[in-house]
């Protein structure tokens, strides 16, 4: 079986479901799901909101079992400049998504019967890296190594993206945000980065499921 990463600190963990706010233009309670974080609910009147600059987030649901989630993640940047190029830092990608899938797994979804939406990527950092392409690159050749079909994407670009889901129905709402807004989504993404490269990764994960 293919090697699988695991984290000590993990750089990817449960929203806190606390934060659910109620929309009530959307009549749904809305949770927002920040980088390095992940949120699966079973709940048909939930609604995943995440805004996104050069992470990438999966939205991930089984439609038989009503069951669905998000993550919100990147790559680490090296000095070096390059962006998830070594072993190391695709562990931490392989992590986030082996995460989320897990959790959905452990909640009764079926591997099998997942379906896969992917988001941002865009490339909205000051500087001349490539991030957000190299982020968006991972996430697809991910999916692709692991057999899963991407029901839909929208990845790249210079502007930062709102992202709302539907686990229950598989209804992605994409809202592209000004050039205002990517002062913030470029400082929290950074830290979150900092935060990446202060880790180690160390051991597997397994699929349930899987042997």
């Amino acid at each position: 079986m293919q090697q699988r990463a695991s984290v000590q600190s993990d750089p990817c963990v449960q929203a806190v479901s606390g934060r659910r706010i109620f929309d009530a233009q959307a009549q749904a309670w809305m949770v927002k799901v920040f980088p390095g974080e992940y949120y699966v609910t079973k709940k048909p009147d939930e609604l995943l909101v995440t805004v996104l600059g050069s992470c990438v987030a999966a939205c991930i649901r089984d439609p038989i079992a009503h069951i669905g989630g998000m993550n919100h993640f990147m790559l680490p940047h090296h000095n070096s400049g390059n962006w998830g190029q070594d072993s190391r830092s695709a562990r931490f990608g392989n992590f986030a998504m082996e995460k989320l899938i897990n959790e959905l797994i452990k909640a009764g979804a079926d591997r099998n019967r997942m379906e896969v939406k992917v988001f941002g990527g865009g490339n909205v950092t000051d500087t001349s890296n490539a991030i957000g392409s190299e982020n968006a690159e991972f996430v697809l050749r991910y999916l692709e190594a692991e057999g899963f079909r991407c029901a839909a994407q929208d990845l790249g670009g210079s502007l930062p993206r709102r992202i709302h889901y539907y686990p229950s129905t598989g209804r992605v709402v994409r809202k592209l945000l000004g050039t205002s807004d990517t002062f913030t989504v470029n400082r929290e993404e950074r830290d979150y980065g900092k935060r990446l490269l202060s880790q180690k990764t160390t051991g597997d994960i397994q699929l349930f499921g899987e042997t």
